[in-house]
């Protein structure tokens, strides 16, 4: 059965690296240069240096890099770490923003078969050294303006990394690592230390991406504009996915929305793969700024992250077409369900239907599937599931499906919806208030760009709602105002009893709102 498995869940990985023309002696390249490495990240980028080595792969920040050099150029980078006697047994940082040279840092670490430990560059210096000594990390490659931020931890500059790539391209070999390299991701960490969570670089994480191409139109040799952070679980399946699919992937190291717009004109991108704070911005540049950009060569625009506003879905598809895809899932779970262009249409505020070889349940308190429209807790198993927090402990497991954390409810149709996190419900005079209903209608008024609506302590009814607002274009919202508009359509005991106006919402470095900020 789990050959079937695997098989099955292998489809939409093959079918999207098929294209019309294929020169026979390319793919017969391709799967021998991909057999040592198994199946996983190694084996699909030999793949495609074997199948298109002078195809562009990573282009950023006025440099590029074809699949050859990419390639050489990180097995330079490994050998330089052998010389330096990390091993298969070390633990590999990497700090660099979105850019090639973050890309031979992991493949540098991958060849040589060590962990990698991808480190968030918004990190302050007491953080990321708190970070690299809670991982037990042994040297740090890094982008040249972090280097007085990491002390004395041994360390390899890009600066540095750029030489040993293309002064010993071409002449460094190494034999093949002996383990497959696990990746840690770091959690998006909105309360104390980020956890580390380590999944395998293997064919679990073909499984992943077979999930993902599953729903998701991607094919072998697009273009595609990737801004969200490649340190970020979404940005590094992208990358993941674009490394085998032969694809050239063009990113840069700071987030514009105008210049994202830029490379997709520029490069005529088939694909822009982001988060929902970049999709905003992007929304909510001047009319006539976004008329200067050609995007008609688009056919995907997939956000994961964090949700998505329902306004901001049904704007994205009128003014871009029938092209957004939503992915629901954590650092933990991988994709777990995607909504595509029909569902979001029909139901804007949709997590969307199982992703290809993905199990979801909504379970009751007592553990049994909660029934159609009853909001439950949301388990997912997925063969790229993670293995575990690097500190220890794991995610809550029933019947070998892992908790998400979440609380949500299918409908008839089999959509998925996110009410709110299990710790974000609120009690208020002893009624449950799942924040995400409220934030919807709020998100709906004419007037408001972003609303987070939290609990907070109330000595008449324990906790009371406190929505946190964010007006469009400086209007003035008047909270007496809001009040009504919320009564109107909700229960009493929904209605906020507290707002609060602010220019724009405190994130992570990859758009999740720090709620308990906003308390």
């Amino acid at each position: 059965m789990k050959v079937v498995d695997k098989a099955r869940n292998s489809l939409p990985f093959l079918r999207a690296n098929a294209t019309i023309i294929e020169r026979p002696d390319r793919l017969v390249r391709a799967t021998v240069a991909a057999l040592p490495y198994g199946n996983g990240l190694l084996a699909g980028v030999a793949a495609s240096v074997a199948r298109y080595p002078h195809a562009p792969a990573v282009v950023a920040a006025g440099e590029q890099v074809t699949y050859r050099e990419l390639w050489r150029g990180s097995t330079a980078l490994a050998s330089e770490l052998a010389k330096r006697e990390l091993t298969s047994e070390s633990r590999i940082g990497v700090l660099c923003r979105n850019s090639p040279w973050f890309v031979h840092a992991l493949l540098g670490g991958a060849l040589l078969g060590a962990d990698i430990v991808l480190l968030n560059t918004s990190f302050g210096p007491a953080q990321l050294q708190d970070t690299i000594d809670a991982e037990g990390i042994d040297l740090v490659l890094h982008d040249d303006e972090f280097a007085q931020a990491l002390g004395g931890t041994p360390a390899i500059s890009v600066s540095r990394i750029r030489k040993i790539a293309t002064q010993g391209s071409g002449r460094a070999t190494l034999p093949r690592p002996q383990r497959h390299s696990r990746l840690v991701v770091l959690t998006s960490g909105t309360t104390g230390r980020p956890k580390g969570a380590s999944r395998p670089s293997d064919g679990a994480a073909a499984d992943g991406v077979g999930a993902l191409l599953g729903s998701i139109p991607l094919r072998a040799r697009d273009t595609i504009v990737v801004p969200a952070p490649f340190f970020h679980a979404w940005g590094l399946a992208s990358l993941l996915i674009g490394l085998g699919l032969s694809e050239t992937i063009v990113t840069a190291p700071h987030f514009d929305p105008a210049g994202v717009l830029g490379l997709v004109d520029t490069h005529r991108a088939d694909a822009l793969i982001l988060v929902p704070t970049m999709l905003q911005r992007i929304c909510s540049l001047p009319p006539r700024e976004l008329a200067r950009f050609r995007t008609w060569s688009l056919r995907v625009i997939a956000a994961s992250g964090s949700a998505i506003p329902g306004p901001l879905v049904t704007e994205v598809l009128d003014r871009f077409g029938p092209i957004l895809y939503n992915v629901y899932g954590s650092t933990e779970v991988a994709a777990a369900t995607i909504a595509g262009p029909r569902d979001l249409r029909a139901a804007p505020t949709t997590a969307g239907r199982r992703a290809t070889g993905v199990r979801v349940a909504v379970l009751d308190p007592a553990g049994s599937p909660a029934g159609a429209g009853e909001t439950g807790r949301v388990f997912v198993g997925n063969a790229a599931r993670f293995d575990g927090y690097t500190g220890g402990g794991g995610k809550e497991s029933v019947d070998g499906l892992l908790s998400t954390g979440d609380l949500g409810h299918f409908d008839g149709r089999g959509l998925l919806f996110v009410d709110g996190r299990e710790d974000d419900m609120i009690v208020s005079g002893g009624e449950n208030v799942y924040p995400t209903e409220v934030e919807h209608l709020l998100n709906d008024h004419p007037d408001i760009e972003e609303a987070v609506v939290i609990g907070v302590e109330d000595p008449t009814f324990g906790r009371a709602l406190k929505a946190v607002v964010v007006a469009k274009d400086g209007r003035s919202l008047d909270p007496e105002d809001l009040k009504a508009y919320v009564a109107e359509r909700l229960a009493r005991y929904k209605v906020p009893r507290q707002f609060a106006f602010l220019d724009e919402l405190p994130r992570t470095a990859t758009g999740k709102v720090l709620r308990r900020q906003l308390a």
